[in-house]
């Protein structure tokens, strides 16, 4: 997959070189939801967005190619009482986060799109790139919220638990419209595809109890399995050691759709040509 990911970022950048007209900078803002995909969301429920937003510089190489840069917050949240698998409502786990990502991405535009232009003022458009991203899954417990990473809830010993921040994939589609000369809408949905499966803090088995009960106490022991007994789907077997708590298998990943305002800096150029 990466390296597909890698020649597609290859053959966008070498389109570049192809096309002619107008360069130079834009800057704007965004404001949106987010959405957490992964192993408290398996099924795509999108019931529960949260707020998210960005600032965006892009540099147009051509009417064709851009490259931009974003920072990025979101919050994500999910919890398996509201899930329609009856294991997973057994398994009764939640957790929410707030999401701060850095995104590099190359975008390629359908259309020719040249800022002025009266024909060329809208285009669809697709991008792929990197992302690095922080987030803290915490969850409530007796009316607080509690931060998970620190507990090694799947009985990570102390100082080998997981990153707080990740690199991932980012990826998607967008399309763009002039309002004027120097302003345009940005309408976009945005991927990430994580490179680690603990955005949620649920990943791979249940740990001893006793284990955890040695390295971190109560607590930790009180949320690393807050299963609950349903007739015909836990009669106990749940939160037993070595029993399937997430599928580490597939990592996690978030969306964000949003609205953007960009401002365009640069001039409007003449198509080169040769003598």
């Amino acid at each position: 997959m990466i390296q597909r990911f890698a020649l597609c970022l290859v053959l966008l950048t070498s389109l570049s070189f192809s096309a002619t007209a107008q360069k130079g900078w834009e800057a704007g803002g965004w404001l949106g939801v987010s959405y957490y995909f992964g192993d408290l969301n398996t099924s795509f429920d999108l019931s529960r967005p949260g707020l998210s937003a960005g600032v965006v510089g892009r540099y147009n190489f051509n009417e064709r190619i851009c490259i931009k840069f974003s920072a990025n917050y979101g919050s994500v949240s999910a919890d398996d009482a509201e899930s329609d698998n009856p294991f997973e409502r057994a398994r009764n786990l939640s957790f929410q986060s707030v999401l701060a990502d850095g995104t590099a991405q190359m975008e390629f535009n359908f259309f020719p799109y040249e800022h002025g232009s009266a024909d060329n003022f809208y285009t669809p458009y697709l991008f792929a790139g990197l992302t690095a991203v922080y987030y803290n899954p915490v969850t409530e417990y007796e009316g607080e919220l509690v931060e998970l990473r620190q507990l090694g809830t799947e009985g990570q010993f102390k100082g080998e638990e997981y990153s707080q921040v990740g690199g991932g994939l980012a990826y998607g589609a967008g399309f763009k419209i002039d309002l004027s000369y120097r302003w345009s809408l940005n309408f976009e949905i945005s991927g990430r595809r994580l490179f680690t499966d603990y955005l949620d803090d649920v990943s791979t088995v249940y740990a001893d109890k006793d284990d955890i009960q040695e390295l971190r106490g109560d607590l930790a022991v009180a949320l690393s399995d807050r299963s609950i007994l349903i007739d015909g789907v836990n009669d106990g077997e749940i939160g037993q050691p070595g029993r399937q708590r997430g599928t580490s298998v597939d990592n996690d990943s978030y969306v964000m759709l949003g609205i953007g305002l960009v401002y365009y800096f640069g001039q409007l150029r003449c198509p080169e040509y040769s003598r």
